[in-house]
């Protein structure tokens, strides 16, 4: 077994398909699947069902992705490891955030690491649930995960930002929800609310909070567009809880910003795997510490 087949593994999974894999890394089609054959043969097990044209993972195939997708990672760390003499002249770093995040605190880390190393390429990739950021680090797909925290205790954390929750109303509605200069949930609840769709990080916090509220709230609009709800919420639809942040670029022009009574506040920073990082990786994380921002917390020992 080696790194070659590995990839090639991986980059069928990826792909949905080898003639598609094989396109995406450059290599010859009959050079990939002779491969994966091999592979196969050295394993004793076969990795694909092969169903006329289509390959579909067998579970010993399903198996062998994760620790592929680590070994590919540790191996990337290592040639980069041995390449940090050269100043971060080159590569990438791959990170994965929540879309919130990635706009703040993110971006602006993000910023400061390009000014610095300019020839080194940043992947960012945005799922919407936290659970997705921890299981890609977790499993070598991203080296650095930006996200709420707490989280897994196998994964190292290191904290950024606090981020506020306040509510988004529309201006005219303004005294539906009451004239206090901070709104509970059942306040709220007297508007329909504008939310992003079971599962992502936002709805949980909104469910969560009307829960301990004990308010049922009418959704009046569902959406994975995040840019969309504050344009929602100037047109009337509805009522939205967002990061100040971004409600701060949407006051006025039809909507108000009123702080949450209690507050909603979570705790935001980067997590990685237990383990070496690479160059470009230790550089953030090091940009990040260095604010004062944050610090470095490993994952507890096991006795």
């Amino acid at each position: 077994m080696d790194l070659r087949q590995l990839s090639y593994v991986v980059a069928v999974v990826d792909e949905g398909g080898m003639t598609r894999a094989a396109a995406a890394i450059g290599v010859a089609q009959p050079t990939l699947s002779q491969a994966i054959r091999s592979l196969e043969a050295e394993l004793g097990v076969e990795l694909f069902h092969r169903v006329g044209r289509t390959v579909q993972l067998s579970a010993a195939g399903a198996a062998l992705v994760a620790p592929a997708r680590a070994a590919l990672r540790d191996a990337a760390t290592a040639r980069a490891a041995v390449a940090a003499v050269a100043g971060l002249e080159a590569g990438h770093l791959d990170l994965v955030s929540l879309p919130t995040l990635a706009v703040h605190p993110l971006a602006e880390l993000i910023g400061r690491f390009r000014a610095a190393h300019p020839a080194v390429t940043v992947r960012l990739h945005e799922p919407d649930d936290p659970a997705a950021v921890e299981r890609q680090v977790r499993e070598g797909a991203a080296e650095l995960g930006c996200t709420e925290l707490p989280v897994a205790e196998d994964l190292v954390t290191v904290p950024l930002a606090e981020q506020e929750y306040v509510a988004l109303v529309p201006s005219d509605r303004r005294s539906t929800v009451g004239r206090s200069p901070s709104v509970t949930m059942t306040d709220l609840a007297r508007l329909p609310f504008i939310t992003t769709p079971v599962g992502t990080s936002a709805r949980r916090q909104l469910d969560e909070r009307l829960a301990a509220a004990g308010v049922v709230a009418t959704i009046a609009v569902e959406t994975d567009h995040r840019e969309a709800i504050a344009p929602l919420v100037r047109a009337g639809a509805g009522v939205a809880i967002v990061p100040g942040d971004v409600a701060a670029a949407a006051r006025g022009a039809g909507a108000d910003v009123v702080p949450l009574r209690p507050r909603l506040v979570r705790r935001i920073g980067l997590v990685h795997r237990d383990g070496p990082l690479s160059p470009a990786a230790h550089r953030l994380v090091q940009l990040a510490v260095g604010d004062g921002r944050g610090r470095r917390r490993p994952p507890p020992r096991r006795r």
